[in-house]
């Protein structure tokens, strides 16, 4: 299976795209990047960084200025159609028509790319029970929650079929309970074989997701590759501890760990990944620091972007 994996075609290649706008801007210059077959990708930059032009043009709404783009081996531009029928894109934006009921705006969906009417509300009810939307199936979707109209966008994505899907920040101004939720789903359809490609400024949604990344910066990819690999190049990690009792000041000194009071139970702790926690304990215990529970910052992530790119808002 794995040398399957290895001659098969990528689910995705960009080489050297490029794209200039009418007014001299530069929004890709010379992209190149590879997504497996079955991989779960997060594509992640800050504002302006290019990161829409790119998902423009693999999904045909933008035109390239040079380069090619490949998905499963297909060309995109010289077999568009072809390359389109492996690909479902999640937007952003909700852009159903609210006053139609979920069943109703899946099965329509995918009439309009020739499924048969009985095998589109088969896999109708299919992705509506996936989703967790089987109960809501014939309500009209302007009732539906925030978290609940992005399940739908993914369900009517995946009508299709797609063998690669791309979602553009799918838990966008949801919360974390229901983004959690979302994740879940996102597993499912990734474990059933789809290869998915996710943007999002949430960092430790990249984080607990995806295998793979690209970094891109002001139109160049800046970093890409296994996620574990590229963490491992940090050489600080963080911890959070809650405190019995109140935190003492000042806090104790301990040589090459930044501390923090988040507030006067909770200390955050910043040291070299390679020095001993026990020091820390031990610099807690001589301060009369009892620690209750610990926990690791999901910052790792947030700080290889910012080194690599120097941006400060990347969760903006």
């Amino acid at each position: 299976m794995a040398e399957h994996r290895d001659t098969a075609p990528p689910a995705l290649e960009i080489r050297d795209l490029r794209k200039t706008y009418d007014n001299k801007t530069e929004a890709l210059k010379g992209v190149s990047l590879r997504v497996q077959p079955g991989d779960f990708f997060a594509l992640l930059g800050p504002n302006g960084a290019g990161k829409s032009t790119l998902i423009g043009i693999v999904s045909s709404l933008v035109n390239a200025t040079s380069g090619s783009v490949s998905i499963f081996g297909i060309d995109r531009f010289a077999n568009r159609e072809a390359a389109m029928r492996l690909l479902g894109l999640v937007p952003q934006e909700i852009n159903f028509n609210m006053f139609e009921k979920p069943f109703d705006i899946l099965v329509n969906y995918a009439g309009f790319y020739g499924v048969p009417r009985a095998e589109a509300e088969r896999r109708a009810e299919e992705q509506l029970k996936l989703a967790q939307l089987w109960e809501k199936a014939q309500v009209m979707s302007r009732t539906l929650s925030g978290g609940m109209k992005r399940r739908l966008m993914i369900a009517r994505a995946m009508m299709t079929q797609p063998r690669l899907l791309i979602l553009d920040e799918p838990t966008a101004g949801v919360d974390i309970e229901i983004r959690r939720g979302m994740w879940k789903l996102l597993r499912e359809i990734n474990a059933q074989g789809t290869t998915i490609i996710l943007t999002t400024h949430y960092l430790e949604e990249a984080e607990n997701l995806c295998r793979n990344l690209a970094i891109i910066d002001k139109g160049r990819i800046v970093e890409q590759g296994p996620m574990r690999a590229l963490l491992a190049k940090l050489d600080v990690e963080g911890f959070v501890f809650d405190i019995e009792g109140c935190l003492p000041a000042p806090l104790p000194a301990i040589e090459g760990v930044k501390l923090q009071a988040e507030n006067e139970h909770t200390l955050s702790v910043e040291m070299p990944r390679n020095m001993d926690l026990n020091r820390v304990f031990a610099a807690f215990q001589e301060a009369g620091i009892t620690v209750r529970s610990m926990r690791n910052q999901v910052n790792r992530l947030e700080e290889l972007f910012v080194r690599l790119t120097g941006d400060k808002a990347v969760a903006a």
